[in-house]
């Protein structure tokens, strides 16, 4: 073990000899994300965000053209995604990565980053502890303390004083799960029991039946947005849960807006919160989704890692101008410390101290359009949210 990492260091200290102080004509970004495999999808709103940002803003940056490099992770799987991480900075040669859709793949890559000399820009994964394992870090994405707080009260101003929570089992799971409780509380709650489900569960009836056991008023869920969010709302439909008049409230990725059509009208009057909605009411955004539908291929397969990633390329950009090619993830990093913007889900910003998006936080409920196609509707904004779960480490 020690002598590979050696030989890793070795390759990479070789690598940064001829790069740090070199002017890169092409500059390299390598993008690690989910394009095969049960996740494909995101990994496809990824490249979407990628592309669409590229087609509105141009292939290069004060002279210099930006290659983009893609490598597939299918599943959550950390020593992979190390592997993958290495081969690109020292193989390819990059100077920026990006992506990454699971939190455990993102810890693993931000040990090799000031080796390295490059900085991470998360597309994704939304665990709070990330930003605290590198300075070499910034995030385009949310975070689940970010997007959950706000249902706290919510859920007491609909009515509901007694919640159970259901969560995945993992880092991003287990701060939903926290913040979630903390802001109900607050607000003069109770959450009367917590569930915490293995990452590969894929029947939840006897969860459903363990809600209904427990005598509360709603239900709190978080899963990874993919199959496994599509198939809790479905057993929460069909075991007769909804009908029940047991409410449902959970951040947005139990609704993305590709899974929509398969949900039908089981869906309908699911309220949740999230910092983006396809849906959502803005001249930036209408043009992102022009952009981003040609790229992924269809507007029912848009969901919300595309503008993770387009304001990912943002910020990449903004690095690649302020360090006019050079290599120095630094440099790099600190010039977005503070940057804001008008991105395709509202103002955002990146916060100097955490390195993580500031960004308005939506309330939203899934109703049918005038098309007859259900979709996520913004009832409620509240506006320039940072990451609670930060500010508790």
């Amino acid at each position: 073990m020690k002598a590979s990492k050696r030989i890793l260091g070795a390759a990479i200290g070789a690598v940064l000899m001829g790069t740090v102080s070199a002017y890169a004509d092409t500059i390299k970004v390598g993008i690690i994300g989910p394009f095969s495999g049960p996740f494909a999808l995101q990994g496809k709103n990824f490249q979407a965000g990628v592309e669409a940002y590229m087609a509105l803003n141009g292939k290069s940056v004060k002279g210099h053209d930006i290659e983009v490099i893609y490598r597939d992770l299918p599943a959550a799987n950390p020593a992979q995604s190390r592997a993958l991480a290495q081969e690109l900075v020292v193989k390819e040669k990059v100077q920026y990565l990006g992506g990454v859709y699971f939190t455990p793949d993102a810890m693993a890559i931000t040990p090799l980053l000031k080796q390295a000399n490059t900085p991470l820009v998360i597309f994704n994964a939304a665990t709070s502890a990330i930003m605290n394992q590198s300075p070499l870090v910034v995030r385009t994405s949310f975070t689940t303390a970010q997007t959950t707080s706000p249902l706290g009260k919510i859920a007491i101003d609909r009515g509901v004083k007694k919640v159970i929570s259901a969560v995945s089992d993992y880092g991003p799971g287990v701060d939903a799960e926290a913040a979630f409780k903390k802001a109900f509380e607050a607000a003069g709650g109770q959450v009367v029991e917590a569930i915490r489900m293995p990452l590969n569960t894929n029947d939840f009836s006897p969860i459903m039946q363990r809600v209904r056991d427990s005598g509360a008023e709603a239900v709190f869920a978080f899963l990874p947005s993919g199959p496994t969010t599509l198939g809790f709302v479905k057993a929460y439909n069909e075991t007769g849960l909804k009908q029940a008049g047991i409410k449902f409230f959970a951040p947005g990725d139990l609704t993305q807006e590709s899974d929509l059509p398969a949900l039908g009208d089981g869906a309908l009057g699911l309220l949740t919160t999230f910092h983006y909605a396809v849906s959502h009411d803005s001249p930036e955004n209408k043009k992102f989704v022009e952009a981003a539908t040609k790229a992924v291929g269809g507007a029912d397969q848009l969901s919300f890692p595309s503008v993770g990633a387009y304001d990912g390329m943002h910020v990449i950009y903004k690095m690649i101008e302020a360090t006019d090619g050079k290599q120095d993830a630094q440099k790099a990093v600190d010039a977005v410390k503070g940057l804001s913007w008008t991105s395709p889900r509202g103002p955002v910003s990146i916060d100097a101290e955490t390195r993580h998006i500031t960004e308005n936080i939506y309330l939203r409920e899934v109703v049918k359009g005038p098309d007859g196609k259900t979709t996520n509707k913004e009832i409620q904004t509240f506006p320039n949210q940072k990451d609670p779960g930060l500010a508790t480490q």
